[in-house]
This record gives C-alpha cells, sequence and structure tokens, in this order.
C-alpha cells in the first residue's frame, strides 16, 4: 500500500470535505438529492380554464427527454402537477401540499395572476423560488417586497400599451372598445391599454369585464357592438376568447380585433370559435409559430417536433401551448445547470435571477435576461395578423 505524504494527505482531507459538504448541502435542500431534483406545478388540470393543462402536460414530456439524457449535472427532475382547477383557495391548498408534504425543493410555471397572488406571501415567507409562473402580470417582478417570485411571460402592461399604440396609429381619432376578465390578469392588461392611450384614452367608447365563472358574455358583446367602436381589444382565456371571437362575428360587428397573447392559441381558442372567425385579428408572440411554414427547416422547429413524436404524441401541433412549455421549460433547465452542484434554495434563485442567455423557440432577436433589480425576463415580443390559417408576423 502506497503511504501518502504529508501534502496528499492534506489534499485528500479537503477533497473529501468538498465533497462532503457538497452531500450535505443537497440532502439539507427539500427535493434535492444526489440523484433527483423534485418540483412542483400548480395548474388547472380542471375546471373552466382546463386549456391550459396542456403546459403541465408538456412540462412532464420535456424533462422525461431531459430524464433519458441523464438528466441535469447527473439529477433527474421530477415534477408534481397539483391541480388547482384555477381556484385561488385550491391554489393555496395544493401549494402547501406541494412544499409542506411533497417537500419539493420549489415551484415552477405556477399558472394564473389570482392564484399566484393568493401564495406569494406564503412562498416568499417561506424563501421557496416561485419561479417562471405562467403569467406576465406586471406584480410578479417586484424583487423588493417579493425576492423569491418571478414571472415567464412578456409583461401584460407591455403587451397592452402595444396594442393601444398600434390602434392609435391604423385608426387615429376612431372609437376603440375594451373588454378583459374582472380579475388582476384583466386589470394588468387594461390598465397597460389605457396608458398607451395616453391623452387620447377619451377615444374609450365602450369598457366592460366579466367573472370567469360566467357561462357566456353574450350581453357584454351586446353592448361593445352598440358603441359603434372600429378597434377592440379583449383578454380573456382560450374558452372566453372563443365566445367573444365567435360572438362579434356572429352578431355582425367587424372592428380590427386585437387579442391578448393569453387567448391565441389556433387550437386552444381560434378553431374553437371558428378559424374564419379570427381572420384579420392581431395578438403578439414571442415564439416561432409551429403552423409558419417560414420555419419548416428552422433547426429548433425540427427538434421540437422530433420531441412532440417521441415524447407528446397525444399533443396537439398546432397548440402553441406546447411550443410555449418548451421553451418555458428549456429556460428552467439552464437555469438548474447554471445552479451547478449547489442547489440550495437561494443558489437556485440566484441563477434565475441573473440570465443572460436564449432558449430554442424563441423568435430572432429576443433573448432572456434578468438581474437582482429586474425580474422581467422575457421583454421583447412581435404583433402578428391571423390570415385565417395562421399567424403572419408583421414588420417591425
Amino acid at each position: 500500500m502506497k503511504h501518502l505524504t504529508r501534502r496528499e494527505a492534506v489534499a485528500t482531507m479537503i477533497a473529501a470535505a468538498a465533497v462532503g459538504t457538497r452531500a450535505i448541502a443537497a440532502e439539507e435542500t427539500p427535493g434535492i438529492t444526489a440523484q433527483e431534483i423534485k418540483i412542483g406545478e400548480v395548474l388547472p388540470l380542471s375546471g373552466p380554464v382546463s386549456a391550459y393543462s396542456v403546459v403541465g402536460r408538456a412540462h412532464e414530456a420535456y424533462f422525461a427527454m431531459v430524464n433519458d439524457k441523464g438528466g441535469v449535472n447527473g439529477r433527474k427532475i421530477k415534477l408534481i402537477l397539483a391541480d388547482d382547477a384555477y381556484s385561488p383557495p385550491k391554489t393555496v391548498e395544493q401549494t402547501r401540499r406541494l412544499i409542506e408534504q411533497e417537500e419539493v425543493a420549489f415551484l415552477f410555471a405556477s399558472l394564473g395572476t389570482p392564484t399566484n397572488l393568493a401564495v406569494r406571501k406564503y412562498v416568499n415567507a417561506k424563501g421557496v423560488p416561485h419561479i417562471l409562473l405562467s403569467t406576465g402580470a406586471t406584480t410578479f417582478a417586484d424583487p423588493t417586497n417579493f425576492p423569491w417570485t418571478m414571472g415567464w411571460n412578456p409583461n401584460y402592461h407591455d403587451e397592452g400599451a402595444a396594442y393601444a399604440k398600434r390602434i392609435l396609429a391604423d385608426k387615429p381619432g376612431e372609437k376603440i372598445a375594451l373588454m378583459y376578465a374582472k380579475d388582476d390578469s384583466g386589470r394588468d392588461f387594461a390598465d397597460g391599454f389605457k396608458a398607451g392611450l395616453g391623452d387620447k384614452v377619451s377615444l374609450l367608447a365602450a369598457e366592460v369585464t366579466y367573472e370567469t365563472s360566467e357561462p357566456t358574455v353574450t350581453s357584454q358583446i351586446a353592448r361593445l357592438k352598440a358603441s359603434e367602436a372600429t378597434s377592440f381589444f379583449f383578454q380573456a382565456t382560450p374558452k372566453f376568447g372563443a365566445q367573444i371571437i365567435r360572438g362579434i362575428y356572429d352578431i355582425g360587428w367587424k372592428p380590427t380585433t386585437y387579442i391578448a397573447s393569453t387567448t391565441n392559441s389556433v387550437a386552444g381558442a381560434l378553431e374553437p370559435a371558428g378559424l374564419e372567425k379570427a381572420t384579420g385579428a392581431i395578438s403578439s408572440s414571442y415564439l416561432k409559430d409551429s403552423g409558419d411554414p417560414q420555419w419548416a427547416d428552422d433547426p429548433e422547429m425540427k427538434e421540437w417536433r422530433a420531441w412532440m413524436t417521441k415524447y407528446y404524441s397525444s399533443g396537439d401541433v398546432n397548440d402553441a401551448l406546447n411550443v410555449y412549455a418548451y421553451a418555458q421549460a428549456a429556460t428552467l433547465v439552464k437555469i438548474l445547470e447554471k445552479a451547478g452542484n449547489d442547489l440550495s434554495r437561494k443558489n437556485i434563485m440566484d441563477s434565475a435571477t441573473s440570465v443572460n442567455f436564449r432558449v430554442p423557440m424563441l423568435l430572432p432577436g429576443i433573448s432572456l435576461d434578468t438581474s437582482k433589480t429586474d425580474y422581467r425576463i422575457n421583454k421583447k415580443f412581435r404583433l402578428m395578423r391571423f390570415d385565417g390559417k395562421r399567424w403572419v408576423l408583421l414588420p417591425e
């Protein structure tokens, strides 16, 4: 047996101590072991906005691919989906279960503005990363008061303002109508839209809201038509988006319609409404459209389609939410890779708030970045018009 020199012995002890420290750190973080990263996601797998359940299923499929390739730094990702039916009280119940009983390391991509607001104070008091949320509400970019919470979507306020500015440029001086959900998400869009109108806010001839518990929005649409507005912006979830698109067409109202990104999915909202009824509508995106022929030979699109075929064959290739979830999950993987072997909750959050990269399926020229003072990870998007079959990007 070889006898170690004093220097070799000291070096061996230091190395062993370092390995031991990493192991202890991993074991001390709930949900983190040498083999696994356990994470939780709360979203509506049932209820009035269950169309969004696609996002969670696509995340499962993405992480299955990652795990087949060896995971992240040797650890497999275990995702636990929890159904809140888009009900804030249920969100609280499910979030507490994930953290206190399932002992997840952090929460990823939990969906919705009112639902995430219901648990934000709790997760911040617990010091649990609450990251890449499926919402663009301005309130989730508040590192001073809620340093453990950050969204993933572009800012709703900025998006609403962009539509207003486009309307003023295209139809100056003409009447405008506005409709949105009576919740924090809807109000965020509406506030941004009005800010975009600036001193022309008097052109807003009609403004109505709806509750997500309402069966229909027929009466609201009738009131909007009566305003004789020639431009109309609405924010909705897919179910109501389909109702609104179909409703304004069926009553013969023909404004130029601007649709919030929350409901521009072809499969989720436009097809149920009737594609011909959405023709000419304008919306926005920061992701490549799987139905756009300009991306047919794009390497990222080919990889996405191969992933859909192998890991998510039950998914709809025409549903933009599957592109959304793919890019969102890829963002998390890069954040975890960047965190390295130190997967303490603090270091995961540090990694999430020092992003400077792009992920597959983002539009050219769009990348992701965050800082300790700016939690808005997606800051750029493009306007697009629906031609009856697909969304077509408008000139910048």
